[in-house]
């Protein structure tokens, strides 16, 4: 039994399969039989994909250097516009510096300034009081003498010294700047003179000063105390060239 099927086994034959060695020259004849087009494709993306493997970091290289030196002139550019803010800031304070110093030495000679205007107007004051005192001391002399004389001889002509000693204080009081108000028969000059009562008069002009029942004072143009008067009403209009001499 074991023979006969030994027989069968030679008699089919034994065949070995070779599946690799004919697939790998399946491939082999393959490319081989490729056109060249194909070859020459296959080579140029070779050597595109080299040429990205090493020309990339070059050109990244290439890139970065320019970057870089922009960078580096961008930053010189901000060092250089920094410089000259801190010198435009330095020139300022030095200005602002300046200005603080002149305005503290006007002040200053403001304030001296001032100081000897107020000492020179005080002194200026007392210089004219103690001129208007050396006029009114002879005026203390004559109240003395009169008072004594009146002592010892009676009130006969004490009348007499009181009117001499009233005119001398009047001309001291004037030659130190005093004007005496007394517009007795003169127009009524209401900045000069206050009415304080009105006398009917046909043949005086209107308002003309009748009695001053006070005398005012000024002196320069301020009025230092006004006159107490009557004026006359129910005359005649003043002219008006008579009112623009008054």
């Amino acid at each position: 039994m074991a023979k006969h099927k030994d027989k069968d086994s030679k008699a089919k034959g034994f065949q070995i399969p070779i599946e690799d060695g004919t697939s790998e020259g399946a491939e082999a004849a393959a490319v081989a039989d490729a056109p060249k087009s194909a070859r020459a494709e296959a080579e140029g993306e070779v050597a595109d994909a080299e040429f990205e493997a090493v020309g990339e970091p070059a050109v990244e290289a290439a890139e970065a250097e320019e970057l870089d030196e922009g960078d580096i002139i961008a930053e010189a550019e901000a060092v250089v516009e920094e410089a000259a803010a801190a010198d435009e800031l330095e020139k300022a304070r030095q200005e602002a510096s300046d200005w603080q110093d002149r305005y503290l030495r006007l002040h200053a000679e403001w304030d001296t300034y001032r100081r000897r205007m107020t000492e020179q107007r005080e002194e200026e004051k007392a210089r004219a009081t103690e001129k208007l005192m050396e006029n009114l001391l002879p005026v203390l002399d004559d109240f003395e003498r009169t008072v004594s004389y009146a002592t010892q001889n009676g009130e006969t002509g004490l009348l007499d010294g009181v009117k001499a000693v009233q005119t001398k204080l009047v001309d001291a009081l004037v030659k130190g700047g005093l004007v005496v108000i007394d517009p007795a028969g003169e127009p009524y000059d209401a900045l000069e003179a206050q009415a304080v009562a009105t006398v009917p008069d046909d043949e005086a002009f209107d308002e003309t000063v009748r009695d001053v029942y006070q005398k005012g004072y000024k002196m320069g143009k301020k009025v230092l105390r006004a006159a107490m008067v009557t004026i006359t009403t129910g005359g005649p209009k003043r002219p008006k060239d008579e009112d623009a001499e008054a």
